[in-house]
């Protein structure tokens, strides 16, 4: 039996890969600093060993290592794979041999790639596609977040496959600085919208916009870019494509596919899409508004590519979403309901909270952590009235995270507190998480919302302010 082992197992990507590597008969093991749910509990359900911190003597010996972006030039396994010449990737190069196919479906932006990802392949799953699949979430509809199903099929069948892949546009990994998603050949684009993200990457936003003009520059001439029409900044990148086929998608009159009519309760989303005369009522148990342009933007690609509507429709009425995407993961002693978001920046907090306003009558507080990029002092300005929907703001103490040469550049939970209190005055800082989770407990009612808004684990916070008694 052949082994893989993982550095950073615990990365959402990193950790269906793990799974997908165990399902096709490997030994797998994996390291991290720190595990938390789902994906810990994740792994755990398939029987990954795997262990916190870096210790090359519990690593063995394995014939492969997948080397995650969390491994410094001084972690101790990636300097043990380096001494011993243990041949090794980094995870979108294990994608890019194993996963993508002839026809290659990538969904790139800076927001809605791993909903719009996994819902693609659930419909493509649905209509008996069978494609290649990976994306960096935990799904409700699916039992991995990365498979290969085109393994089932025949020769000829095969020889045309379909994959499915979310196009991260942050760095490859040690060895290769630039975006993961030029290494998955896409002959199919979808685009979801852009803005400035990962100011660490990408510390001028010209930078951030020029891998997007690159990555639409490797779509073949026969191939398809399907991109959403509201948004300006897609219009920059798109406009010097040449004859490659463009498909828009959104609000606007000017659009391929247009979505309206929209309405929006705790029991999910309704809305139109008009295509060339024909209405579709689509139906959605997912929750938010900000969820009928991934939607549709995975109904413009499905239909683009052959699928039949009524396959799509039945398919995304079952679609359950995403884990931490508005996860709705109880409520408190008081009737409080509890959600969980991934949403690390200022801009998906904002759209996140926009949601909860339009659903919840009450107040809503947000605990909010953002990732790595978004605590660079350049994210700054991005702070503005992000959370002008909220009616209180927590900061807790922040997760510790890698500081490089220029410390200043970073902003600690004092200083976000700063900037973020500045332009949303119902901001205060929290710094223990007992304290936080005491004040949670009976600070709103079933007619408010609390959300913890961030790419951490929150230290167990969501777990403690939930009844046992639902």
């Amino acid at each position: 039996m052949k082994h893989i082992h993982f550095i950073g197992i615990c990365g959402v990507g990193m950790s269906a890969l793990a799974i997908l590597w165990k399902k096709k008969g490997y030994k797998v093991t994996g390291s991290d600093a720190g595990f938390y749910p789902p994906v810990s509990t994740h792994l755990e359900q398939n029987q990954i060993d795997f262990y916190a911190g870096w210790h090359p003597e519990k690593m063995g010996t394995p014939d492969l290592v997948v080397v995650g972006n969390v491994a410094s030039s001084e972690n101790p396994e990636w300097q043990f794979v380096q001494t011993n010449n243990i041949p090794h990737v980094s995870y979108p190069q294990l994608i890019a041999q194993n996963l993508v196919k002839q026809n290659s479906i990538v969904c790139a932006g800076t927001y809605g790639k791993t909903s719009t990802t996994s819902l693609l392949a659930y419909i493509l799953i649905h209509a008996n596609y069978n494609p290649a699949y990976m994306f960096g979430g935990l799904c409700q509809s699916l039992p991995y977040a990365a498979d290969d199903l085109t393994e089932s099929l025949h020769a000829e069948a095969s020889a045309k496959a379909w994959s499915v892949l979310e196009g991260d546009e942050y760095k490859t990994g040690k060895e290769n600085p630039e975006a993961k998603f030029f290494s998955y050949k896409p002959t199919h684009l979808l685009l979801t919208g852009l803005e400035w993200d990962h100011f660490d990457m990408y510390p001028a936003e010209e930078l951030y916009y020029d891998a997007f003009i690159k990555l639409l520059a490797m779509i073949p001439e026969n191939g398809l870019i399907v991109a959403c029409g509201d948004n300006e900044n897609l219009k920059r990148v798109t406009q010097n494509v040449g004859d490659k086929k463009i498909v828009t998608y959104g609000t606007k009159n000017n659009v391929d596919y247009k979505y309206s009519d929209i309405i929006t309760d705790k029991n999910g989303i309704q809305f139109t899409i008009t295509h060339q005369g024909n209405e579709y009522k689509i139906y959605s148990p997912m929750l938010g508004r900000y969820m009928t342009e991934n939607i549709c933007g995975a109904f413009a690609m499905a239909r683009e590519i052959g699928i039949d509507a009524n396959i799509i429709i039945e398919a995304i009425k079952s679609f359950q979403g995403i884990k931490r995407r508005l996860e709705k993961r109880g409520q408190t002693v008081n009737g409080a309901p509890v959600f969980d978001d991934i949403a690390h920046s200022p801009v998906k907090a904002k759209s996140v909270l926009a949601t909860l306003r339009e659903i919840y009558t009450g107040k809503i507080i947000a605990v909010f952590e953002p990732n790595t990029g978004n605590r660079q002092i350049t994210a700054a300005p991005s702070y503005d009235h992000a959370f002008a929907d909220a009616d209180e703001v927590i900061i807790p103490r922040l997760t510790k995270i890698k500081i490089g040469e220029n410390p200043d550049e970073v902003m600690d939970d004092a200083k976000l507190f700063e900037v973020v209190v500045k332009t949303n005055p119902q901001t205060r800082k929290i710094d223990e998480d007992e304290k936080l989770t005491e004040y949670l407990k009976t600070a709103a009612d079933h007619e408010d919302a609390i959300v913890f808004l961030g790419s951490h684990g929150f230290r167990g916070m969501i777990e403690a302010i939930i009844s046992p008694h639902q």
